[in-house]
C-alpha cells in the first residue's frame, strides 16, 4: 500500500471531501488515500492551527514543510492574503490534491513545490508544520535541517508533535542544534515548539 511519506503512492484512489473548521475560517478539502490523514483532519494539525500565533502583516513568505493535501498550507493563504504561502512535500498525489484545494478554496496565494522545486535561496518569515515522524528519526532530522536554516533571522517556526513519538527529545535535540526552542503548549498529548534562530 505505500506510505503517506513515498514520492508516488500505489494504494488506489479513493477521493473525498472533508471540512476543515476552525474559530475565524473554514475550508473545503479533497483529499484522497496514500496521502498523510486522508480520512479527517489530523488532531494535531487542527491544535497547530487553533493554537499558533497569529497572522501578522510581516509575514510575506510562509513555509509548511509536508504540505499533504493542504489543511495547513491553506488555512495559512487565507489567515495572510499578503504572504506566499509555499507547501513543500515530496508526494506527488498530496501536491496535486494540495492544489486543488486552493483553487477550489479561492486561495491565489499558494505556491506547492517538491522539495527539489523549491528555489535555493527562497528565506521564509515564518515556517509551520505536522511534520513527518513516522519517516523516522534521522530522516526526520535531515528534513528540520533542510528547511529550519532557511529561516530568517527574525522569523519563527511552529511544529505539532506527539509526545509519545518524541515531541520531547526533538526539542531538546534542536536546541542542541542551536535553535532557541519553546514548548507553546501541551494538549491531548501533542506539544507545540516555537523555535526561533539563535542571535
Amino acid at each position: 500500500m505505500g506510505q503517506y511519506f513515498d514520492p508516488d503512492p500505489t494504494s488506489a484512489s479513493a477521493v473525498t471531501t472533508i471540512d476543515l473548521f476552525l474559530p475565524d475560517l473554514s475550508l473545503e478539502l479533497t483529499t484522497d488515500r496514500g496521502v498523510f490523514s486522508s480520512g479527517r483532519i489530523d488532531p494535531g494539525t487542527k491544535i497547530l492551527l487553533s493554537e499558533g500565533p497569529d497572522p501578522t502583516s510581516s509575514d510575506l513568505r510562509i513555509l509548511d514543510i509536508g504540505t499533504g493535501y493542504g489543511p495547513i498550507t491553506c488555512a495559512l493563504a487565507k489567515r495572510n492574503p499578503q504572504a506566499t504561502v509555499w507547501g513543500v512535500e515530496i508526494n506527488e498525489r498530496a501536491r496535486k490534491l494540495c492544489i486543488g484545494n486552493a483553487k477550489h478554496n479561492g486561495l491565489a496565494n499558494v505556491e506547492v513545490r517538491s522539495p527539489e522545486d523549491l528555489p535555493d535561496d527562497l528565506r521564509f518569515d515564518r515556517i509551520w508544520s505536522n511534520p513527518p515522524i513516522r519517516i523516522g528519526k534521522t530522516q526526520l532530522h535531515q528534513l528540520l535541517l533542510q528547511w529550519l536554516p532557511r529561516l530568517q533571522p527574525h522569523g519563527s517556526a511552529h511544529l505539532v508533535v506527539q509526545r509519545h513519538l518524541g515531541a520531547d527529545s526533538l526539542h531538546r535535540w534542536l536546541q542542541d542544534q542551536g535553535f532557541i526552542v519553546e514548548r507553546r503548549l501541551s494538549r491531548k498529548a501533542y506539544r507545540v515548539l516555537d523555535i526561533t534562530p539563535a542571535p
